[in-house]
């Protein structure tokens, strides 16, 4: 097996050898001849690719019918390592929708002093729009998407926040299916958390969150359509969940209420799980050039007529200028230590930051406050000259827009590449659901940096995606 790039975790070997949770997956490793992994990984394309398991990229030399390269070893976490790291997402999601409640509202931790102020209403990702209004339920953050790297045997980070529309469930579960099928025997021999539940519980936390007064609401999922890079995902889960898939045309709003357009005629909508960005959500209120969205909407929301899940606004709980401060909202909302670290963050708007990034930046990573997918970022130890200079006209420019942190060694699990098994960079996308109550679906995505070397997981980015097995014991 090929050494690492970097200096990092193993998370099948350690000094004393294979660790516990992959000694199966070790010996099936050890007898499996390479052509069968070779057969087993087409197989898995042809699923894919059958099934229509695709993810777009739109941009300059994008495909909009890529498929995400899909490794045939899973990635294996230890049910106490879940149980440390579970806790710890729900502490964060908790401070997460606390802290946009709050903002919306009293701005008790603003006025505190605990986040500056113009960190937060200078943002463009603050909404006043949101203002003075709690949501149905009074939860912002129904579906978070929380991404974890782990740099040693107890040593969690979270990278970042993904409170919007996070994506990437449904490969989460399409992969287990993969390997249900590909390898019974592997997954048999195993005791694993299963993660089939996810849409019937994402189905409960919509219906659990509705308006006041409904007691059997009806649940649909806004897409933007079929050239969005995630439409499959909308698909997916709308028809596991059994909700009709709408597009704004479908609906329009009558008297205050959103109405979906039916073979039966109009027919009320009381949760809409919504993946459209709050740009493009109401052409009344927001961009007024937007055909996504429905008109009304905004006010039947405000009205409470309709529940919209994520809420609109939460885009600011996962600006990656307000990272930072949530340790810091954990301690204000819920008088506690985090249970998950961040990652060291500069913050390149203050001066003595910018200074000091500016000094090191090849040996730090930048990234743009409001950058996704892996764009608009400089990894400085694989960085040309030309990069750095280029980044570092950037900063001067417009320090605001971005952050900087050290290049953290992510862990690595052995993957399934051209020149065989070899161990390959890791992190990991659990999903949070909350409504009524807070669920956790035991595992997540896990995104693999499939270059030698490469610290970049995102699919956009070249990188592809593993099974996550959860021990139950």
């Amino acid at each position: 097996m090929a050494a690492p790039a970097v200096h990092a975790f193993d998370e099948m070997r350690d000094d004393a050898g294979v660790r516990s949770p992959y000694r199966a997956v070790h010996d099936w490793l050890a007898k499996t001849p390479t052509q069968d992994l070779e057969k087993l990984s087409r197989e898995a394309e042809l699923l894919f690719r059958r099934l229509g398991i695709t993810f777009g990229v739109y941009g300059e030399g994008g495909d909009p019918e890529r498929l995400i390269p899909f490794d045939v070893v899973p990635r294996i976490i230890a049910a106490s390592e879940w149980r440390m790291l579970s806790a710890g997402l729900a502490q964060r999601v908790r401070a997460l929708n606390a802290f946009l409640t709050d903002i919306y509202g009293p701005r008790e931790i603003l006025r505190a002093g605990r986040i500056p102020e113009d960190v937060v209403l200078a943002n463009p990702s603050f909404r006043a729009e949101a203002n003075g209004f709690t949501p149905p339920g009074g939860v912002y953050t129904h579906v978070s998407g929380i991404d974890v790297v782990r740099v040693g045997p107890a040593e969690f980070y979270v990278l970042e926040d993904n409170c919007r529309t996070p994506s990437g469930v449904s490969y989460m579960l399409e992969n287990r299916e993969a390997m249900l099928r590909l390898m019974p025997d592997l997954i048999t021999s195993h005791r694993i958390a299963p993660v089939s539940r996810y849409p019937e519980e994402l189905f409960e936390t919509l219906r659990s969150v509705a308006p006041r007064g409904v007691s059997d609401p009806t649940v649909a999922l806004l897409t933007p359509g079929s050239q969005n890079s995630a439409y499959y995902e909308h698909a997916f889960l709308a028809d596991e969940m059994g909700v009709e898939l709408v597009e704004a045309p479908d609906l329009h709003v009558d008297d205050g209420v959103v109405m979906m357009r039916t073979t039966r005629g109009p027919r009320r909508v009381d949760v809409i799980y919504r993946r459209v960005d709050d740009d493009y959500l109401d052409p009344l209120v927001f961009r007024s050039d937007s055909v996504l969205g429905v008109p009304g909407l905004y006010a039947a929301y405000r009205g409470g007529r309709v529940a919209l899940a994520n809420a609109i606004g939460n885009g600011i709980a996962d600006d990656k200028s307000i990272y930072p401060f949530v340790p810091e909202m954990i301690r204000f909302y819920q008088g506690e230590e985090p249970l998950l670290a961040n990652v060291p963050t500069h913050r390149c708007g203050e001066p003595n930051a910018l200074a000091y990034v500016l000094e090191h930046l090849p040996e730090l990573v930048v990234k743009e406050t409001r950058g996704s997918g892996g764009y608009g970022m400089l990894i400085g130890p694989t960085a040309t000259r030309a990069q750095l200079a280029e980044f570092a006209a950037r900063l001067r420019g417009n320090p605001h827009e971005y952050i900087a942190q050290p290049t953290l060694a992510l862990s690595t699990c052995p993957t399934f590449v051209a020149s065989g098994v070899a161990p390959r960079h890791v992190d990991l996308r659990p999903f949070v659901l909350m409504g009524r109550e807070l669920r956790i679906v035991p595992g997540g995505l896990t995104r693999v940096a499939l270059r030698e070397g490469s610290l970049v997981v995102n699919s956009s980015q070249g990188g592809g995606t593993k099974d996550t097995w959860v021990l139950e014991a």
